[in-house]
């Protein structure tokens, strides 16, 4: 590779706007966000308190606040039963299902790679 073409490779991280990490992976990482979609993943739909059951130390502002941004990231989908009391139910989306077998290949590297 030569310098002009590490140099422009280098360079697509510092345009903010378009650089792929940043604006891909930072939208969903965190240290809950991929808990939560490989729970919604392996159940369908769920509700808000089988999700905390499911992650016991994660704090339920933190499960809200989390969910709800990955619902504006459009990985997760809420539906609100209008039913006394209410429920919601929560589950992936398309989108968020397309991501699962790069979050399920991403798992499999850090279990083979654990004792390392």
């Amino acid at each position: 590779m030569n310098k002009l073409q590490t140099k422009e490779n280098l360079e697509k991280y510092t345009r903010i706007e378009e650089c792929p990490i940043r604006n891909i992976i930072s939208n969903f990482t965190g240290k809950w966000s991929m808990l939560i979609l490989c729970v919604l993943s392996e159940n369908e739909t769920t509700r808000f308190n089988s999700i905390a059951r499911a992650i016991p130390d994660i704090s339920p502002k933190v499960l809200t606040s989390t969910l709800k941004k990955l619902e504006d990231e459009r990985l997760v989908k809420r539906e609100l039963f209008a039913e006394i009391p209410p429920r919601v139910e929560y589950s992936l989306t398309d989108k968020g299902r397309s991501l699962m077998p790069i979050l399920y290949n991403l798992i499999d590297w850090a279990v083979n790679n654990r004792d390392q």
